[in-house]
């Protein structure tokens, strides 16, 4: 389909060479493109499906987004509105999404939408939805406190009319193949934060080598440069666990307990090392000079975007059967 034809852990290491642009929301809007919108597509689609919207979108001309959040349903992604009921051979999709990366240029959306009355696990499933249809409606670009050069739109449908045929695998299946998906888009969250947090820390301390306090570099303070340390050493684990839970997936392995532990670590390490580094800039760590404060901004999206960090937490707590089954 255009593709390299390489396994998982190439994406991967595409994720960690994004790190080095100097922003968040670029590495995200590809991420979306290649890690978030279009596996399900391309484990479970139609061949039909794959040349219409898989094939433009390797090669880069359609953008897609992912239609999962709505205003009530974040991280409870089982808790969606969104309906698309099928009469003849069409779907009929009323509702709307929020939070939608790329949604305000997107020409396709990887929709999950309620297609029946069941249960909520089994009755999702995900449509390709091109954003040109009468009913589409981009209600406006949310303006956010970080990912700024990223566009995250509010979406309605109103009666959107799309054949049956862009149904991506079987009705019902969406719940189980969004959580699939998520896998993915949570180790490229990962990946795509490593860089940054080595950029960060390296800044600051080059920054704390020449900034001088009471005579001295502010390196030279031993409660700094062991700061320092133990953040270097908290991000290569991180990568470690990355990496761990990406060669059991290339491998066939459900890595939901170790993606869901990566992600969490990852938004909290991100918070905990903008927040540090940040500190040791002083004033002018607060200005929109330097990278540090851009990252602080940016990188705080981890801890919520993709599964909040509560949510992780109760997968993993799932995994190690600490919590009661429903």
């Amino acid at each position: 389909y255009g593709g390299m034809g390489l396994d998982f852990s190439y994406s991967i290491a595409v994720a960690e060479e994004l790190g080095n642009i100097r922003c968040g929301g670029v590495p995200m809007a590809i991420g979306v493109q290649a890690g978030m919108a279009t596996p399900a597509l391309t484990r479970f689609g139609s061949e039909e499906l794959k040349k219409q919207f898989l094939v433009p979108t390797i090669a880069g001309d359609s953008v897609a987004c992912l239609g999962i959040s709505e205003a009530g349903a974040g991280s409870d992604v089982a808790n969606i509105k969104t309906t698309a009921v099928r009469k003849g051979d069409e779907y009929v999709i009323n509702g709307g999404k929020m939070w939608t990366t790329s949604g305000c240029q997107a020409d396709w959306m990887c929709l999950l939408a309620n297609t029946s009355e069941g249960p909520p696990h089994q009755n999702k499933s995900l449509i390709c939805l091109p954003m040109n249809l009468p009913g589409v409606h981009v209600a406006k670009r949310i303006d956010k406190l970080g990912m700024r050069s990223s566009d995250t739109a509010q979406i309605f449908f109103e009666d959107v009319r799309v054949p049956s045929k862009n149904l991506i695998g079987e009705e019902g299946k969406g719940f189980m193949y969004q959580m699939l998906q998520f896998q993915e888009e949570r180790l490229w969250g990962v990946a795509t934060v490593l860089t940054p947090l080595e950029t960060i820390i390296q800044e600051t301390i080059d920054y704390t080598r020449q900034r001088k306090v009471f005579d001295q570099p502010v390196l030279h303070n031993q409660a700094v440069h062991f700061r320092l340390a133990e953040l270097a050493t908290e991000v290569e684990l991180l990568r470690s666990l990355l990496h761990r839970a990406v060669a059991l997936y290339v491998e066939g392995n459900d890595v939901t307990k170790f993606a869901s532990m990566a992600k969490l670590k990852a938004g909290r390490l991100a918070r905990e090392v903008t927040d540090n580094c940040l500190q040791f800039w002083g004033g002018m760590g607060f200005t929109s000079e330097v990278l540090v404060s851009r990252f602080y901004r940016d990188l705080r999206l981890m801890s919520i975007g993709g599964g909040t960090d509560e949510t992780m937490l109760s997968i993993i707590c799932k995994y190690m059967e600490t919590l009661p089954s429903k």
